[in-house]
């Protein structure tokens, strides 16, 4: 025992005291730690290593945010989740997200689509709670403008009656370009900062946001998760450039920091992490299969993550990290262990329903149940 704490002690230091430390050099020391202590590591100690450089350690977060199986707990504290997404042409999206949210450890997974939508996400899965409220423009543009409010109303009072049950909302996936759809999801994300939930923002919603940067300036509680092309749009909106590559870091930082400390997941062969203060990257695993939906996987992991960081604030030891940064780099990490065990058993025919029943998998080799 005095082995293994003049050890950890020693790491701690290294790693406190070290920023210039190499990911690969970090790695084999907290493989050390592990070997000698198992999974009893305390956290700060998880989080020192996580700060040292800008790769995080994925794996150590994961095991950090993710609560153990406690019989004492009840259905819901493991969190409720609520994708606001789904149209005519697209139900595989919010379906994706939602599912994934389940398959990581959510309790409850919700899906607010249109009346179109509904029957489709539906016959997925009988473990999601699908709500038909949403509407397109198709459906109310015989209305008077008075009408066209009572329904917009109608959606947002349907919505109002949940949020405060929920942990945190997935915006944007299958959402769709609809004029009078995205209105009322504007208003929904309105809703939300009212009652201080936690938003993802992905897909369409990205659309939305990028034409709307008001509707998360200065709320920390919002992450997004843009691709290669969305990130491409929100720099051009919102910092009046190129992205620039060889300063990648240095330029989503700022972004993140203009658009008032909104926490950016920029996706990418190394995705990067910032709040505008400090930027992260997670590289760990990874595929060669690219195939689409693996956006929605991470955006309903980012939700669950997210939501356990922010219950670990009331432990006196949780880590002084924000909570969104944690759940992005533990939702990265786990997809992409998902992803390249995926990929191990399918080869180049691996698909993103490959990829979700990996999930389970991958997360109890990381954070053993028993």
């Amino acid at each position: 025992m005095l082995v293994k704490r003049s050890v950890i002690s020693g790491l701690g230091r290294l790693t406190s005291h070290s920023p210039s430390s190499s990911s690969s050099v970090l790695r084999r020391q907290q493989f050390l730690v592990r070997t000698l202590c198992g999974s009893q590591i305390h956290r700060p100690t998880l989080i020192r290593a996580m700060n040292s450089t800008s790769e995080a350690d994925a794996e150590s977060v994961l095991r950090t945010v993710t609560p153990s199986l406690d019989p004492k707990r009840h259905k819901g504290q493991a969190g409720k989740i609520a994708v606001i997404g789904g149209c005519r042409e697209y139900t595989g999206a919010p379906y994706f997200a939602a599912i994934s949210a389940l398959k990581i450890g959510a309790d409850l997974s919700h899906v607010f689509c249109t009346k179109d939508a509904a029957p489709v996400i539906k016959s997925y899965s009988p473990e999601l709670i699908v709500h038909p409220v949403l509407e397109e423009s198709y459906s109310i543009s015989q209305l008077s403008e008075e009408d066209q409010r009572k329904v917009q109303d109608k959606v947002l009072g349907e919505v109002d009656k949940w949020m405060e049950r929920f942990d945190c909302l997935v915006i944007g996936p299958g959402l769709g370009r609809d004029p009078f759809l995205l209105e009322c999801v504007s208003k929904i994300m309105l809703l939300a900062k009212k009652f201080n939930v936690p938003f993802v923002v992905d897909g369409d919603g990205l659309f939305l946001v990028t034409n709307s940067i008001d509707l998360v300036h200065r709320y920390p509680l919002a992450v997004l998760t843009p691709n290669v092309n969305e990130y491409k749009r929100l720099v051009q909106k919102v910092l009046n450039c190129e992205v620039d590559e060889e300063n990648a870091e240095d330029q989503l930082r700022s972004l993140a920091k203009q658009i008032g400390g909104v926490t950016i997941l920029r996706k990418g062969k190394s995705d990067l992490i910032s709040n505008g203060e400090t930027v992260k990257s997670v590289s760990i695993y990874g595929s060669p299969r690219r195939c689409g939906g693996q956006g929605d996987i991470l955006s309903g992991g980012v939700a669950v993550f997210l939501s356990w960081a922010r219950q670990l604030k009331s432990d006196p030891e949780s880590p002084s990290e924000n909570p969104a940064i944690l759940g992005c780099i533990a939702a990265s990490g786990l997809l992409r262990k998902a992803a390249s065990l995926a990929f191990t058993k399918h080869k180049r025919s691996t698909l993103t329903s490959d990829i979700i029943e990996c999930l389970g998998e991958s997360l109890e080799d990381i954070c053993p149940a028993s």
